[in-house]
């Protein structure tokens, strides 16, 4: 019973709320946790969930060495299950209504630093059409600060504004349009006209934007891979690199030149602007630099 109340509420996220597949997918994995632990304790279906049960399993999962992080999402997603539930009619009352989340804490991003990052790129010199692509997708996941799903699902028709603009999709299929200009935009332009061809076998009908050698899409490990490839050619430690990390350099190297933390998160497609501010906790030392500017600084 409870399993298929968490498969109808993941069912609506996807149909109602048009959410991707790789969020519903994390929703279902924090509410099955949950489940399995209501379970293992005799309840039969939502209606037997207690405000104890909710604390019980956080607490629970904080002895088991779960993240404040982790313990928030997973509450966020048993509110959100409940509260379908009961908007649905299917339970007379929310036993998560008013809960407080766990602490977090401050998580800072992991970041390269931009020579870093210049090294990585630079690096890929050959131009053939493998490092001709490779270079493409380093610079158009670092100079628009993509996540990896937008990059794989990137098509054609979203490079708009006579190549200067690219159309994104992100969370919960919200559109933005990002620039694409300097570096980046020389890359792809190189790329499509040069090496998309080798990997499409003049296919016409492959619409996405970085193909792969059989000719289809990528999938999130297979840009992984590639850039744990290049960085470790650039004598870059694997486990500091992923499309994450690129994404944060992005971020944080903008907000280090002056950029607006309004315009990163649009840039970024945050809906929220606490999740950006995260990046103001990244360089600290700028902002020494910056209070030198105050008039008082001097006295």
């Amino acid at each position: 019973m409870i399993a298929s109340e968490i498969e109808l509420f993941v069912s609506a996220l996807a149909l109602e709320r048009g959410m991707a597949k790789n969020t519903c997918e994390a929703y279902a994995r924090d509410l099955g946790a949950f489940a399995g632990w209501l379970e293992r304790r005799g309840a039969k279906s939502a209606a037997d969930v207690t405000r104890d049960d909710i604390t019980g399993f956080l607490a629970d999962e904080r002895e088991k060495g779960m993240s404040g992080a982790t313990r928030a999402r997973r509450l966020v997603a048993v509110r959100m299950w409940l509260k379908f539930l009961k908007e649905r009619r299917a339970i007379a009352s929310d036993p998560a209504e008013l809960m407080e989340s766990p602490r977090k804490g401050l998580a800072l991003p992991k970041v390269l630093s931009e020579e870093e990052v210049a090294k990585m790129i630079d690096g890929v010199e050959g131009d053939g059409p493998r490092d001709v692509r490779d270079r493409a997708i380093l610079e158009t996941l670092y100079g628009c600060g993509l996540r990896v799903s937008e990059l794989c699902s990137l098509r054609l028709d979203d490079i708009v504004g006579d190549g200067e603009l690219l159309r994104v999709f992100g969370k919960g299929s919200k559109e933005r349009v990002v620039p694409l200009g300097g570096a980046a935009a020389r890359a792809l332009s190189a790329y499509l006209s040069s090496a998309r061809d080798f990997f499409t076998r003049g296919n016409l009908s492959v619409m996405e934007v970085f193909v792969t050698r059989r000719a289809g899409p990528f999938t999130r490990q297979g840009v992984f891979k590639i850039i744990k490839e290049r960085a470790e050619a650039a004598g870059i430690d694997r486990g500091r690199i992923s499309p994450h990390v690129l994404r944060h350099c992005f971020a944080s190297h903008m907000l280090a030149r002056g950029a607006d933390i309004r315009a990163i998160q649009e840039l970024l497609g945050h809906s929220d602007i606490g999740t950006t501010q995260i990046y103001t906790h990244v360089d600290v030392s700028r902002f020494g630099e910056i209070h030198k500017l105050h008039p008082r600084h001097a006295l």
